[in-house]
């Protein structure tokens, strides 16, 4: 088992700036590759970015792209999404999650389904 608690959202001015945290528990938090997705009211669950066990490569959708960067912190358990130049389109839930194993494939690291664990979410509210 995999805890996750997600920290840091909040309401912010378009063009402002977050950082969440997500906070892991259990079992061994650096075999685990970790992703932050989003959803906003009547939409689906998106993929946001991922990152591999060891940091070594990183992955970040084109919607963020340059905006966002996800890292990670083994020695502290814990992954961060810094989340810059925020959008009002960018208002959601924001979920991390972690997935077993080493993957690269766009297809997969982006997919909800293939994630094992997720936090409850936090809320980043941004006004225009």
């Amino acid at each position: 088992q995999v805890q996750l608690v997600e920290s840091g959202g909040g309401l912010v001015q378009a063009g402002g700036s977050l950082r969440l945290s997500c906070a892991a528990s259990g079992r061994t938090f650096s075999s685990y590759g970790m992703g932050w997705f989003r959803q906003a009211p009547g939409k689906e669950r998106e993929f946001v970015a991922a990152i591999d066990w060891s940091a070594g490569s990183t992955y970040h959708a084109e919607s963020v792209k340059g905006r966002f960067t996800i890292s990670r912190d083994n020695a502290k358990n814990t992954v961060f999404l810094q989340m810059n130049s925020l959008k009002p389109e960018d208002t959601a839930v924001y979920y991390c999650a972690a997935r077993p194993g080493y993957e690269t494939r766009w297809s997969r690291l982006s997919h909800v389904g293939d994630y094992e664990y997720w936090g409850q979410g936090t809320q980043v509210t941004v006004s225009s």
